[in-house]
């Protein structure tokens, strides 16, 4: 509604107040759960930095486990040779008869 080409406001004053009101509370309550999810962010941040230290942890255990692995199929690798070499030389320094066959 016009008058006198102002605009006549109903409620006025009170009506400012109270809309004034309710946009601070829920500011504030905006401001409150933008807090609360940057905490959780930075809790999972915090989680992730951790999986990630605890997986570095297991590679390098792994890494450490390979490698014993490998030097332990290295020595099984050289304790047959160990053996057919020993086999060898028992059979070079074994008595034999001229007479009977290899076979």
């Amino acid at each position: 509604m016009w008058r006198n080409g102002r605009r006549v406001v109903v409620g006025g004053w009170t009506l400012a107040c109270r809309q004034f009101a309710a946009l601070v509370t829920e500011r504030d309550a905006l401001k409150q759960e933008l807090a609360e999810i940057r905490a959780l962010r930075l809790g999972e941040v915090e989680r992730l930095v951790e999986l990630q230290a605890q997986c570095d942890r297991y590679l390098d255990r792994l890494t450490e486990l390979s490698a014993t692995i490998d030097a332990r199929q290295q020595a099984e690798r050289r304790c047959v040779e160990f053996y057919r070499e020993r086999d060898i030389q028992r059979a070079l320094l074994a008595p034999r008869d001229p007479g009977t066959p290899l076979h």
